[in-house]
């Protein structure tokens, strides 16, 4: 995996696999690529965020890709949990969770952080963005 890659470029590939075998070693490849990072890393930490990212990556995808990609790669999306137990969000679901969450965030609030390319310089998922 490259150095610098954005979410599709990372997480993209995920969506496609369908063998626990194929899962399990891009899932390696995932957190090593995060640890690659900086010290003091955990690979405990790598797998949580790796597992969170793949959870809400699935999200942008159909219930079905979602619920394989939680199955092989023993996630559940961030927000939502799990499809298998808690199904998939209505829109209406989705749409408090945003605003709560806008909300729990002072960080994204209006006018907070006008200048995006501050928190995420290049949009990339890099040493910078991370």
């Amino acid at each position: 995996m490259k150095k610098q890659i954005t979410y599709s470029e990372k997480y993209g590939p995920a969506m496609e696999i369908t063998e626990q075998a194929a899962a399990d070693a891009y899932f390696e490849e995932c957190v090593l690529h995060h640890m690659s990072f900086g010290k003091g890393v955990t690979r405990d930490k790598a797998e949580q965020i790796e597992r969170a990212n793949l959870g809400y990556w699935a999200g942008y995808y159909d219930d079905a890709t979602r619920a394989r990609v939680e199955r092989l790669f023993d996630c559940a999306h961030p927000i939502f949990g799990s499809i298998t137990k808690n199904g998939a969000p209505t829109t209406e679901q989705a749409l408090a969770a945003g605003i709560a969450a806008g909300k729990a965030n002072p960080k994204h609030q209006p006018g907070q952080n006008a200048n995006v390319k501050q928190v995420y310089p290049s949009g990339r998922y890099s040493k910078e963005g991370v």
